[in-house]
């Protein structure tokens, strides 16, 4: 008898085991999936796929990937920066231009230098673009397109040109380590013409802050953009030279 009720015990823990379990692993199976995308932590390298972390997935950026990251990036509404172009190797035979740009409430000012010492002063905003040089009173202005606020054709790349490539012309992607910031990192096959592109964008700020060409293996155009200034300064000037103001920096 004494036996008995031992394997009855011993039986009875047994379906207590299996039960637990099986509750254990039937959740996970049947309960709903609320996991999120979000960016991981900036890092040397790229991060791996899939990992979980607090009920969140970090996603591998891939080159299948890199560009649905890249689109859950949010701009700030308001900065500073300055922006500087290097032909290293091209018309300009090494020219550089140098840009201060502020944006603030989805207007665009732009103060460009040219390699020669020329000025180009552009103001985007309101579905107008209005452009001057150095201290002129004779302003051009036409409706603006999307790359409008970019220099208005002066070669400064931003995270819509990733956005527009081709993604089958992508050839890499993954989050890397530039001048302490976390960006993900792009980079093209080589075109016809033997050109490569790489692209780096800040996973913070959502900006492009770094951008080069190469040619044959050599690098012969260079973008890099200093650190923001947040919100952008409430003296930046949206004002056109005849004093009329298009636009006041709100903080």
């Amino acid at each position: 008898m004494e036996r008995r009720k031992r394997n009855i015990v011993v039986t009875l823990i047994a379906v207590i085991i299996a039960v637990a379990i099986l509750s254990s692993f039937g959740l996970g199976i049947f309960a709903p999936d609320t996991a999120k995308i979000v960016l991981p932590t900036p890092g040397p390298s790229s991060s791996p796929g899939g990992e979980e972390n607090g009920g969140l997935v970090r996603v591998e950026v891939t080159p299948q990937t890199v560009q649905s990251v890249i689109e859950t990036l949010k701009r700030p509404e308001s900065y500073g920066r300055t922006v500087t172009i290097q032909d290293i190797w091209g018309e300009n035979e090494q020219g550089t231009t140098q840009a201060r740009v502020w944006v603030d409430s989805g207007w665009t000012r732009t103060d460009a230098t040219w390699p020669g010492g020329t000025v180009r002063h552009s103001i985007v905003g309101d579905g107008q673009v209005w452009i001057w040089y150095d201290n002129s009173q004779d302003v051009l202005n036409s409706p603006s397109d999307n790359a409008s606020a970019d220099l208005e054709g002066q070669r400064i790349p931003s995270y819509e040109t990733v956005l527009g490539l081709d993604p089958d012309s992508i050839a890499a992607a993954e989050y890397q380590a530039l001048d302490g910031l976390g960006c993900i990192y792009v980079e093209t096959a080589e075109d016809d013409s033997g050109h490569v592109a790489r692209y780096w964008v800040d996973d913070d700020s959502g900006l492009l802050v770094r951008a080069e060409q190469l040619k044959d293996g050599q690098v012969v155009y260079r973008m890099t953009a200093s650190a923001l200034e947040r919100p952008a300064p409430s003296d930046s000037s949206f004002t056109l030279p005849d004093g009329t103001v298009l636009h006041t920096v709100t903080q």
